[in-house]
């Protein structure tokens, strides 16, 4: 006689990870010695301190967190919901739990007893490595010898944590640098492969990279007769070259490798392929652990198959945030590795909800990814802001193209909020059609926008003006960007109305030097720090950036240290305003992960006074960089 509850069961565990990788016969084995608990909100599943259970579990329903004491303070280390397992860890390494589990609402728990599980799973490769991207951004020491020798019966190399964040110390480049030009026959530059004994050559003009050519593109497109050793190096170099400064982190320079499966960086003297070739990075080049915490969060995504584990991926991603911020890493290679991540799995979804569709893209398209994911500056969880652009068609087939493009972005604005990514209040999604466009409407729609020039304008030109392409042909996103510096480029009406509403968010600090708070509704007595400090910086790294025509460069910092270079007898002043923008980042994300929100309204009474003298020092930056733009755009009677 079967047994209705087990299979009941089964059912569940079946559509969560690892459970999904397991045969029916093991998922039953599984369910018949499963113990079922239920628990109020507030209780205890188990204690810091305490023996193991026999049993690990997974969530029917309800909420854990695991609270661990920290410098004399109780901190939330992590949190599970529906489908998720906790307390594993420590049975696999035969440890007393390090973290209180406590639900956080009521919870039906599933306890799976380890001596039926880690049988089930020694032959399953699937399931250990799902079990070690789990752990990979666990507060426990995932890592330790006792558990990976548990998992992998000694047949991998053991990965432990780095304590002093090796993979964010910078790539060793190759200083010596071998170029050649687009029209070099690709016979020739096999030779220069051979002679310097390299396996790339960079391809460029005038001292700026154009393309790369690795000993890969030899062998997929040369020795398979694609192409001709008489043709030119243009027909198989790889472009536009994805460029970096020098002391571009070992994980950054790794993950944009995995992302955009290359094995070759540039190095250039600004990080933009706008500037001379300094040196190359290649995978041979990076010697990182396998078990660096960002690296296994990018394998995960990349090998993501549904939606809940991309969520589940987006959580461990919080916690490796905080484990930054809690360490004091800069906040530069911070929001570098953040968005790397955030982006794979912008584009993750993308390829997902490209397969659900009944057909292949009509045309080729990019998805923008705007806002402060745009400027690479998303590293809490605040809501989505995209746009797509495809290939100009024929009028008669216009509308079609946009309504597959229209389900396509439907589809996946959807999943990116049930990820975590909350769908945007204004409607600023690719899913409404005014923001789903063909190369040619996007253009109309900018010359509109910067000819035409009211409230709205500037306010959506603010938001469309900083994007970055997640996903598709790059072409389209780079002649879009080139048509909006064109038709700004002495655009004196346009910058002097987008120079006032870099004006509009006056000084935080009101008479006697006090925080200017909300006067009503749900935040009275708040500060808001976006509105108030981190949009006026913003708004004025921008527009620096059309004014001087700094193109290739989103992030607010990069473009005010961007402006130390060109105009270097104010380099004080503009790398003054580049830590401003970096420290009000960091200030609303450390509260914002203290608070488990996005970190925009800030409890002034919370605050040390060390934090509110670092605050008032920024807002002497914001000021003066006002007081700036109203001297260059005639603006000295403004009044915000």
């Amino acid at each position: 006689m079967k047994n209705t509850i087990a299979e009941r069961i089964a059912d569940f565990i079946k559509n969560f990870p690892p459970f999904d990788q397991l045969s029916k016969e093991d998922l039953y084995a599984i369910a018949k010695v499963v113990t079922i608990t239920y628990l109020e909100k507030g209780k205890k599943v188990y204690a810091a301190g305490e023996a193991p259970h026999e049993r690990f579990y997974i969530i029917h329903k309800g909420a854990i967190a695991l609270e661990k004491e920290i410098n004399s303070k109780l901190e939330t280390v992590d949190r599970f919901d529906e489908g998720d397992i906790f307390g594993l860890r420590p049975l696999f390494a035969n440890e007393n739990y390090a973290t209180d589990a406590i639900t956080e609402e009521e919870s039906i728990l599933y306890g799976i007893p380890l001596a039926t599980f880690k049988p089930l799973i020694t032959q399953n490769r699937g399931v250990v490595d799902f079990l070690i991207e789990s752990f990979a951004s666990n507060t426990e020491n995932p890592f330790s010898k006792e558990i990976h020798g548990s998992l992998y019966d000694n047949r991998l190399e053991v990965v432990e944590n780095d304590k002093e964040l090796f993979e964010l110390q910078p790539v060793r480049y190759v200083k010596k640098v071998i170029t050649a030009k687009a029209d070099t026959k690709i016979k020739d530059i096999a030779q220069l492969m051979k002679q310097h004994h390299i396996g790339s050559i960079v391809i460029e003009d005038d001292g700026l990279p154009i393309g790369i050519i690795t000993d890969e593109d030899l062998r997929n497109q040369v020795v398979t007769g694609e192409k001709s050793i008489e043709d030119h190096a243009s027909q198989i170099m790889s472009w536009p070259v994805l460029c970096y400064p020098k002391g571009v982190s070992i994980s950054q320079a790794q993950l944009t490798m995995m992302k955009h499966n290359v094995s070759h960086l540039c190095v250039t003297a600004d990080g933009t392929p706008n500037s001379k070739i300094i040196g190359v990075i290649s995978q041979n080049d990076i010697n990182v652990m396998r078990g660096s915490n960002p690296t296994i969060l990018m394998k995960a995504i990349k090998r993501s198959q549904s939606t809940k584990q991309l969520k589940h991926i987006r959580k461990k991603i919080m916690v490796l945030l905080k484990g930054f911020v809690e360490q004091d890493i800069p906040l530069t290679q911070t929001s570098k590795i953040i968005f790397e991540l955030n982006d794979a799995t912008i584009k993750r979804t993308i390829e997902r909800c490209i397969v659900k569709m009944e057909k292949q893209p009509p045309v080729k398209f990019a998805w923008m990814s705007m806002g402060s994911q745009g400027r690479k500056e998303q590293l809490l969880q605040t809501d989505q802001d995209n746009a797509i652009v495809f290939e100009n068609v024929a009028a008669e087939e216009l509308e079609n193209v946009r309504a597959y493009f229209l389900l396509l972005a439907k589809k996946v604005n959807k999943r990116l909020d049930a990820v975590g990514f909350d769908f945007c209040p204004a409607d600023i999604m690719a899913k409404n059609s005014k923001w789903c466009l063909s190369l040619d409407e996007w253009k109309n729609q900018f010359i509109q926008w910067t000819s035409n020039t009211g409230d709205d304008e500037i306010l959506l030109s603010s938001i469309f003006f900083d994007f970055d392409i997640s996903f598709g042909d790059a072409n389209l996103t780079n002649q879009l960007s080139d048509h909006i510096f064109e038709i700004t480029k002495n655009n004196h009406m346009f910058l002097s109305k987008l120079a006032a509403n870099a004006l509009r968010s006056a000084s935080p600090l009101g008479f006697f030097r006090q925080f200017l708070v909300e006067q009503d509704g749900e935040y009275k007595d708040f500060f808001d720090i976006k509105k108030r400090a981190i949009m006026p910086i913003v708004d004025a790294g921008r527009l620096f950036a059309l004014s001087n025509q700094i193109k290739n460069i989103n992030n607010t910092a990069e473009r005010f240290e961007k402006m130390a270079e060109l105009f270097p007898e104010n380099k004080e002043f503009y790398l003054s305003c580049s830590y401003t923008s970096k420290a009000l980042l960091k200030f609303r994300t450390k509260h914002g992960l203290l608070h488990n929100d996005n970190g925009r309204f800030i409890e002034l009474a919370a605050l040390t006074k060390e934090e509110k003298m670092k605050l008032k020092r920024c807002f002497k930056t914001i000021a003066k960089v006002q007081e700036s733009i109203k001297l260059k755009y005639n603006l000295s009677n403004f009044k915000g």
